[in-house]
């Protein structure tokens, strides 16, 4: 049985990477649960999504106080993610939560998710090359960017879509995945401004999964406390020593170790397992009929 400790040292690992990297979080959190501690699937991703808003709340107010997020895309990309968190937390909750494939769904979903993410990570520098083709060399004006907003709204509101159900079913996503989309999207816009607007969509849309996830009882409030506990103060701690340590090998590591998790959760997903009241009950019935056979 794990304890408070143990939790308490995954919350420091987690938000000493975050503080670091700046990536990690949900990322990082949700297989440590599954795979070290063996909590339940759902539970895991529900808790995640509560602590990951929670802990990116902070960053959020100083993106805020620095002017660094682009308020129109944070509306639009909630007008797609946060109903369709909303109707993803409806299919789990109605539908595929009486399935037994329901665990395997949730692992499979995270797992290709957990993979793409530890890419996106390990080649990120290459990424990012790539993307520089596209950026203009000279800082886009605003009449530029609010040109840019107007004709891409449709595509801002399909992406949020996209991660509404796909941080809804696994909690990972919202930041790398937001991000690359953004910075294709918008080429010219800052990259601080780009961040600073996911990061406060991203407190919006696990905030809403999270509370969807709470309310089909898929959060364990005494997890959450002590993820908490250990990572708030690991994150402050990070970010002020991550200017002395070696942050792409870092990240190269958390890469590597995203992948290899996501593919394992991909070739071996976390399966239903038998429900012993159900086993009792048939017994309990058989027993029953047997009895009634002999008076």
């Amino acid at each position: 049985m794990f304890g408070p400790i143990e939790f308490i040292l995954a919350g420091v690992l987690v938000g000493f990477c975050v503080g670091i990297t700046g990536v990690g979080g949900g990322s990082l959190m949700t297989p440590i649960l599954i795979s070290l501690f063996k909590i339940e699937p759902h539970i895991a991703i529900g808790t995640d999504l509560l602590y990951a808003s929670i802990s990116k709340f902070c960053g959020s107010l100083v993106h805020a106080k620095k002017l660094n997020i682009v308020w129109p895309i944070v509306i639009w990309l909630a007008l797609g993610s946060i109903p369709a968190s909303f109707a993803t937390t409806w299919v789990l909750e109605h539908h595929l939560s009486q399935s037994t494939h329901y665990k395997s769904v949730l692992t499979m979903v995270l797992g290709v998710m957990l993979t793409l993410t530890g890419i996106s990570i390990i080649f990120r520098a290459q990424i990012e090359k790539f993307f520089d083709r596209f950026r203009n060399r000279e800082q886009a004006n605003m009449e530029s960017e609010q040109h840019a907003l107007q004709h891409k709204r449709r595509y801002i509101w399909i992406m949020g879509v996209v991660l509404g159900v796909l941080v809804t079913l696994s909690s990972v996503g919202a930041g790398a995945f937001g991000i690359m989309a953004l910075v294709l999207m918008f080429p010219n816009l800052p990259m601080i401004r780009i961040i600073g607007s996911d990061v406060v969509h991203a407190v919006l849309l696990t905030a809403v999964a999270g509370l969807g996830h709470m309310s089909s009882g898929n959060v364990d409030f005494s997890l959450l406390m002590w993820l908490l506990v250990g990572s708030i103060p690991a994150i402050v701690v990070g970010t002020l020593i991550s200017s002395r340590l070696p942050e792409r090998f870092i990240r190269k590591i958390l890469g590597i170790t995203l992948f290899a998790l996501g593919l394992n959760f991909i070739v071996n997903p976390v399966k239903a397992k038998p429900k012993p009241v159900e086993t009792a009950q048939v017994v309990m019935n058989q027993h029953t009929t047997h009895s009634t056979t002999i008076v």
